[in-house]
């Protein structure tokens, strides 16, 4: 550990005073740094260093400059700053620092570091301090050591949180991969002061350990401050001008690679087209499969405040009927080529109260010579200047659900709320330049069009659409041909990937992430022993865009859905009969705006909780550990009463996997004149008896009334277009079983 002296003399104050004044206005020139949150106000210690306080500053490191620019930009007398010893190695930066700052080095693996810390806090001297200790290599937050966390919880200082973004983008950074500017702009971004309270446990070890934990979360937290443009469109420009307009990003089934360039020509011509034919406002129906033009009119459409209202084209004509009268649709966009392909024609011809149905392949004539000298003279150049003002709060899209309960209902999701979520898992998982995703997943699905198309795309990572999940054979070919980093899916289709799959198909990918339905055992177990690779099973709903929670390589653990994303609250309701757990209420940014419902067509219904005005009721029974790991027990409507008692039905399917783990597995409930409801098992295992069942039960401890004593054995469970099982067509079943 390297130390300097802790004392200055008049003529070293004045001459930083001066350095410090100069480097300041030139940095200001050359990387337009702009100070956010300082109506926050700091505490008196950060001004004064006096009165007894202790004030520790913590900040992300994105690049050499980060110590420099708090030095420079914050409003902290005299601090100490905690630099990382390979810092202070290179000439250059130990001169900058020692001439404008005091400095600490230390080695961020040294438990004894620490205490130097410790007593310049208890001294009352500001210090300040990156809990990476590391400069980032992925342009986003890495590991989060344990002592800067205990240092704050043993000496009870006040912490001031400060982001930064674009240094990370600079070529003072060592994120080599990524694209590098020389001058990018700066933001700080000030966050409200807090404590971290020093956690009970009944070891030191554990305490430190926990402690690591709550500062990591709150590093997280400190991500969602990212400065960003409040649209999607405005992010589609925030991202081609950090990247440049020339990377490609974008690839789908026609193998060719689209730039930047090429997707903003696509959404402002078929933008500009389609608005012509709607108002302002408008729910405009999108019937498209995962190909480039669908993502560029979406993007298109929000720019010019229409919302795309995108139509499940697996939910058959009723499905899709109650979507267009729930949402008031009457123009429908779609392509002959695909409705040819996926034989839809019969299914639109049935569909009421369309005025209108536009082809892809028909726009092209539609474009006339002024169009394409606007694109070229005015929107090309100035692309921002085309987005028609939006509130971040205003409709950006409208999803449906999936129906697996009952008749769908449109979702309208917010700009806020895609962008919050985004971030919101930005914030926990590293996506870069370095990544390629496969998406197959549909984007008329919520994880599908956040996660598996609008991550990639806004984070400047590689992105392959591929129109159908169900290709067991092809989808791991492509991964393997195209090096795919990350893949999204349900648990369904990640089983038959790995079914088809060569062992050496997925060498490269370092998140598999699950969600949408329950991860099946089998299938984590079978991408671990065939590949090698532990998938990360999240959680989420339509109406929170979607994700709620998700195992991250920081934070996992088997058998749960990982931790709550930063910056959600959640509440458990205890509900009568159910032990464990309670009914999962969450509110945060990234939460619906409301619902669209075939009762009141075209009127947005705010979601009913009992918490109050901004909470959503999932209908989810959860159940959270102490380190925050959420269980997810199963949904409130899949209880069956049998005799009095609340029996889970994901609790049967569970004991009927453990039973006959190779084969699939639902449960449903029927009436019951002598128990009030009685379990029906189907299954595609022949062999499967209740015997079996009963020594599974046991082996789970489980009682007795969760073995079902009906059961009925088919061919293959009926599943919806997005890969859940369907229990509505269950439901019927079981009742006529």
């Amino acid at each position: 550990m390297e130390d300097t002296s802790f004392s200055t003399s008049k003529v070293q104050v004045v001459l930083r005073g001066f350095i410090r004044l100069l480097l300041r206005g030139l940095a200001q020139l050359l990387f337009r740094v702009r100070v956010r949150g300082l109506e926050h106000g700091f505490p008196v210690s950060a001004q004064a260093g006096e009165g007894g306080q202790r004030l520790l500053v913590i900040a992300n490191h994105d690049s050499f400059l980060d110590g420099i620019l708090l030095g420079l930009f914050l409003p902290i007398d005299n601090p100490v700053f905690v630099v990382h010893t390979d810092i202070i190695k290179r000439p250059l930066w130990r001169w900058a620092l020692g001439v404008m700052v005091t400095y600490l080095a230390v080695d961020p693996g040294n438990p004894m570091a620490m205490k130097q810390v410790i007593r310049l806090l208890e001294s009352g001297r500001p210090v300040v301090i990156f809990p990476e200790g590391r400069i980032t290599l992925t342009g986003n937050l890495m590991k989060v050591y344990e002592g800067p966390a205990f240092v704050a919880a043993k000496t009870g200082a006040t912490l001031l949180p400060v982001w930064l973004d674009g240094p990370a983008r600079s070529r003072f950074s060592r994120w080599h991969k990524g694209p590098r500017k020389l001058f990018p702009r700066i933001t700080l971004t000030v966050l409200p002061a807090t404590t971290l309270p020093m956690p009970q446990a009944s070891t030191a070890q554990e305490s430190r350990r926990k402690a690591g934990e709550a500062l990591r979360r709150l590093m997280q937290k400190m991500a969602l401050a990212r400065p960003g443009s409040g649209t999607l469109y405005g992010a589609l420009c925030d991202v081609m001008e950090q990247y440049g307009r020339r990377r490609r990003v974008l690839e789908d089934i026609k193998q060719v690679k689209y730039t930047y360039q090429d997707l903003l020509k696509m959404a402002l011509m078929l933008g500009r087209v389609i608005g012509r034919m709607t108002r302002s406002g408008e729910h405009v129906g999108l019937l498209l499969p995962n190909l480039a033009p669908t993502l560029g009119l979406l993007l298109g459409l929000t720019a010019l405040r229409r919302v795309p209202a995108m139509l499940n084209y697996t939910a058959g004509v009723d499905g899709m009927q109650t979507a267009c009268t729930t949402a008031g649709i009457r123009l429908l966009v779609t392509s002959r080529a695909f409705v040819e392909q996926a034989e839809l024609a019969d299914k639109i011809a049935a569909l009421q109260g369309l005025e209108h149905i536009v082809y892809l392949e028909d726009l092209r004539a539609r474009i006339t010579l002024i169009d394409k000298l606007w694109l070229l003279c005015w929107g090309l150049r100035w692309p921002r200047w085309v987005e028609r003002k939006a509130a971040t709060e205003d409709p950006a899209v409208v999803l449906f659900t999936s129906g697996s309960e009952g008749k769908p209902k449109g979702v309208v999701l917010s700009h806020r709320a895609i962008l919050a979520n985004i971030a919101q898992i930005r914030a926990v998982i590293d996506v870069s330049t370095d990544d390629h995703i496969l998406n197959a997943l549909p984007i008329f699905h919520s994880f599908g069009l956040t996660g598996g198309a609008l991550l990639p795309l806004l984070a400047g990572a590689n992105l392959f659409l591929y129109p159908s999940p169900l290709h067991y054979r092809v989808i791991p070919e492509l991964i393997y041909d195209r090096g795919c980093t990350a893949l999204f899916g349900t648990s369904t289709f990640l089983g038959n990937y790995a079914d088809f799959a060569h062992p050496y198909d997925f060498y490269r990918l370092r998140y598999v992430i699950a969600g949408a339905e329950k991860l099946a055992p089998a299938v984590r177990e079978q991408w671990f022993e065939k590949f090698g690779i532990r998938i990360l099973e999240g959680y989420g709903a339509t109406e929170t865009a979607p994700v709620i929670a998700v195992n991250t390589p920081m934070a996992y653990r088997s058998g749960t859905v990982g931790q709550f994303l930063p910056g959600l609250e959640h509440r458990l309701q205890a509900v009568p009969g159910i032990e464990r757990g309670g009914l999962l209420h969450v509110r945060g940014p990234n939460v619906m705006s409301g619902y669209l419902k075939i009762d009141q067509p075209g009127v947005l219904q705010m979601p009913a909780s009992e918490l109050g005005a901004g909470w959503y009721e999932t209908g989810d029974i959860a159940d959270v550990d102490e380190d925050g790991f959420v269980h997810i027990v199963g949904r409130i409507k899949r209880f069956a009463k049998v005799a009095g008692e609340m029996v889970s039905l994901e609790a049967v399917e569970q004991l009927a996997q453990t039973a006959a783990p190779a084969a699939q597995h639902a449960a449903s409930s029927q009436p019951d004149p002598s128990k009030g409801e009685a379990l029906v098992l189907f299954t595609t295992d022949a062999g499967l008896d209740r015997a079996a069942l009963q020594e599974a039960a046991r082996s789970l401890g489980l009682p007795e009334l969760a073995v079902p004593r009906k059961i009925v054995r088919v061919a293959e469970l009926p599943l919806l277009g997005t890969g859940k099982t369907d229990y509505v067509t269950l439901k019927h079943m079981a009742e006529t079983a």
